[in-house]
C-alpha cells in the first residue's frame, strides 16, 4: 500500500495517473492567518475550488482575532462550512445591525465574538455539515451529514441532527483513554504506515503494540 504524501496538494492519483483535483490536503492549498491545519487533513468537493479558505470558512476574514484550528488526519466532505466567530453580530443592544462594519475606520475592530473553532485529530465531518462559531470537536469524532454542530463534542462521539446530539460513542471509556494516550496521529510516518492494518481493523490492542 502506498502511504499518502503529506507534501502533495492533490494526494489522490487516479488510475490513469492524473491527480484528482477535487480532494486536497488543506495545509498545501491554504495560506491564511486564521487557519491552522495539521498534515494529512483533507477536504473534498464536487466542483473545482479556487480558494479553499474562503470556500470552507467564508467568515474567517483574516483581520479578526479568531482562529480555525484543524488537527491531523481529518476528513471534510463536500458542502461542509465552518461558520466562524466573525459571522456573529452583537445582540446585547437594542439592534443587532452591525453599523461599524460599514465604517472603514471601525470594520477591523468590530467583532463581538472572538471564540476559536477547534477540530481535533482524525475527525470525519460529513456532507453538508455546519460547524458553528466556537465549536470544539474532540478527537475521532464522526459528524453526520447535515449536522449543525455547536459547543463541545467529546472524543470519539458520533453526532447528528440540528442541533447536533451525541448518537453514540464509538468506543468505551477505557478504549478512548487508550487511543488518546497513544496519539497515533503524531507518530512518525513509518510507524503510522506500519500500523495501518491495526487502524483499519479497529484493533486497539494491536495498535498499542505497533
Amino acid at each position: 500500500m502506498t502511504f499518502p504524501d503529506a507534501g502533495r496538494a492533490y494526494p489522490i492519483t487516479l488510475p490513469d495517473g492524473s491527480d484528482h483535483k477535487g480532494t486536497v490536503f488543506l495545509n498545501r492549498v491554504i495560506n491564511h492567518p486564521g487557519w491552522s491545519v495539521g498534515d494529512y487533513s483533507y477536504a473534498s468537493d464536487f466542483a473545482p475550488v479556487a480558494d479553499w479558505a474562503s470556500h470552507l470558512a467564508p467568515y474567517l476574514f483574516g483581520y479578526g482575532p479568531e482562529k480555525l484550528q484543524i488537527g491531523r488526519f481529518c476528513q471534510i466532505a463536500h458542502g461542509v462550512r465552518f461558520i466562524t466567530s466573525g459571522a456573529n453580530h452583537a445582540f446585547d443592544g437594542v439592534t443587532t445591525f452591525p453599523f461599524p462594519v460599514f465604517d472603514p475606520a471601525q470594520i477591523g475592530t468590530y467583532q463581538p465574538d472572538t471564540r476559536d473553532t477547534v477540530i481535533g485529530h482524525d475527525v470525519w465531518i460529513g456532507y453538508g455539515a455546519i460547524i458553528c462559531p466556537g465549536a470544539r470537536i474532540g478527537n475521532g469524532v464522526i459528524v453526520g451529514a447535515g449536522a449543525v454542530v455547536r459547543g463541545n463534542i467529546p472524543d470519539y462521539a458520533i453526532v447528528a441532527g440540528n442541533p447536533a446530539q451525541v448518537i453514540k460513542m464509538r468506543f468505551c471509556d477505557s478504549d478512548i483513554a487508550m487511543l488518546n494516550d497513544l496519539v497515533w496521529w503524531h507518530w512518525p510516518v513509518d510507524r503510522i504506515a506500519a500500523a495501518v492494518p491495526a487502524l483499519l481493523a479497529n484493533d486497539i490492542e494491536a495498535l498499542s503494540k505497533c
